[in-house]
């Protein structure tokens, strides 16, 4: 029988909270684990120290059903507990983590589609109660359900701003010295003890991990980044996989969670491509549940044909080359960052908000997803890409609308199809449903093949406008009229008698 009736919904999170040692070094010195059965099956998963001598273990059920557990441990008093739980139907809106489906494409553990509509935030979780608030209830009312971020603090320009906590114990503080009228970051003043961890700052990472999960957003997760000014991107192998280990310990249980290795991998130079590979493999062996895996670039692809990578993350500008990756790996194709909308001086970050609804449009268009991000000036450098807050731009309303209609497109999802039309990118689902995007070009008319004994309505939408205009129904080879302008898409679905 289960202890007290307790219930956990099928993919919640089940939590086991063990008082043990606290004194030593327990992050280390404290081995804890548990074995979850259910039937025939028995998965170990990872507890972690969480401080003040608590040690927890964190479990998602993916069954519904009786499920029995038994801890293991090198304490005794950690050893050896066994309880149980009953796993219930999921409540509204959970519909399990994200799996890749159909190849190319996306689906929730319980075969629902999801249609990535991403955004970017590297560090919205560090940046103090109110911001964070304001970020989450932005999210609430956005098209976006996936949002980047990182763990660890970053240092860039607009973003050097220090949290208010570290990931270990800081046992000495930088400072900065003056060259002209710059300060120039004293990163040898840093010193931290790596050799455990700041509990409370992981505590933090927990809730908004949560915080997300209960408005339906996924988060991925930045495990590692270049932009760093207190050495979390120098630490020895050793330290990096009880980094590692830790994390997913703490947060492989939410649903919600996807794990990017890094962010721009490749200008991290103390990393060699054996270090990429072995991280993957620490993540892969340490996550019960198999969540999402991928690494994202600055110049140079990781080979993501590797066989413990699940989709590609790039960072290009030319979404015409979806198809090109799609085809030599093999795998969904997301471009998290195709450039951010706003006005700062780099050119990655000023590009007009209709070259970015364009953006999503074309990597639609050639089987892929395509991810947000916004770089607006601020006065007090409060830019979404970084820190959050609210949105300033005009792409978001429409890529709104583009959600609504892969929602309503084919639960498959689109894939490029050929011999519809020429010279222009055509996604769908043969037989069902095509999409056709005119981008810069601007055709008064064009010529569409289509299977003679099918008919299909065509629309006529402006991506930019959000306007869908009807048309008529057509079969067989045909010239269907255009606006003459561009960045206008036509969706034909097939009409079944």
């Amino acid at each position: 029988m289960t202890e007290a009736n307790l219930s956990i919904e099928q993919w919640g999170m089940f939590e086991l909270a063990l008082n043990g040692p606290a004194e030593g070094n327990p992050f280390q010195e404290v081995r804890f684990s548990a074995h979850f059965s259910y039937k025939h099956r028995t998965i170990e998963v990872d507890g972690f120290y969480d401080g003040d001598g608590v040690h927890r273990v964190r479990f998602m059920p993916d069954v519904q059903g009786e499920w029995r557990y038994r801890t293991q441990s090198n304490v005794a008093g950690l050893d050896g507990k066994e309880g149980g739980f009953l796993c219930v139907a999921p409540r509204p809106g959970n519909h399990g983590p994200v799996r890749v489906a159909h190849t190319y494409h996306f689906a929730y553990a319980d075969g629902t589609p999801y249609k990535q509509i991403g955004t970017t935030c590297y560090v919205w979780n560090l940046q103090g109660a109110t911001l964070e608030a304001q970020t989450l209830a932005t999210l609430a009312q956005s098209p976006f359900n996936k949002i980047r971020f990182c763990v660890f603090p970053k240092h860039y320009r607009y973003n050097e701003n220090e949290p208010e906590r570290y990931p270990f114990p800081c046992l000495s503080k930088g400072g900065s010295r003056w060259m002209g009228s710059h300060a120039v970051d004293v990163r040898e003043g840093w010193r931290f003890d790596f050799e455990r961890f700041d509990p409370a700052y992981f505590q933090h990472l927990d809730r908004c991990v949560a915080r997300l999960c209960e408005l339906g957003v996924e988060a991925d997760i930045i495990l590692f980044h270049p932009y760093d000014r207190w050495g979390f991107a120098t630490m020895t192998p050793e330290q990096d996989e009880r980094y590692l280990r830790y994390v997913v310990a703490r947060l492989a249980a939410y649903r919600n969670v996807w794990w990017s290795m890094a962010n721009e991998y490749d200008l991290i130079t103390n990393k060699s491509m054996a270090d990429w590979d072995r991280f993957f493999r620490i993540v892969q062996e340490s996550d019960p549940y198999q969540h999402l895996r991928s690494i994202h670039n600055c110049h140079d692809f990781y080979d993501h044909s590797k066989p413990w990578v699940t989709h590609q993350s790039i960072q290009h500008s030319d979404l015409a080359r979806v198809g090109l990756w799609r085809s030599q790996v093999r795998k969904p194709v997301v471009v998290d960052e195709c450039c951010y909308e706003g006005n700062i001086p780099m050119t990655w970050g000023n590009i007009s908000a209709r070259e970015m609804v364009h953006r999503f449009w074309l990597g639609t268009a050639h089987g892929g997803y395509v991810g947000h991000g916004e770089t607006y000036l601020h006065p007090q450098d409060i830019l979404w890409w970084s820190k959050g807050g609210v949105l300033h731009g005009e792409s978001p309303p429409r890529l709104a609308f583009l959600r609504r209609l892969l929602e309503e497109g084919p639960t498959t999802g689109l894939d490029p199809v050929e011999g519809v039309v020429r010279g222009l990118p055509c996604a769908g689902k043969p037989h069902e449903f095509y999409l056709i995007y005119t981008g810069v070009a601007q055709p008064a008319l064009l010529e569409i093949s289509l299977p003679a004994e099918e008919r299909y309505r065509a629309e006529v939408i402006d991506v930019w406008n959000m306007t869908v205009t009807p048309g008529a129904i057509y079969s067989g080879r045909v010239d269907i009229p255009m606006p003459g302008k561009d960045y206008q898409a036509l969706v034909l679905r097939r009409v079944m008698e």
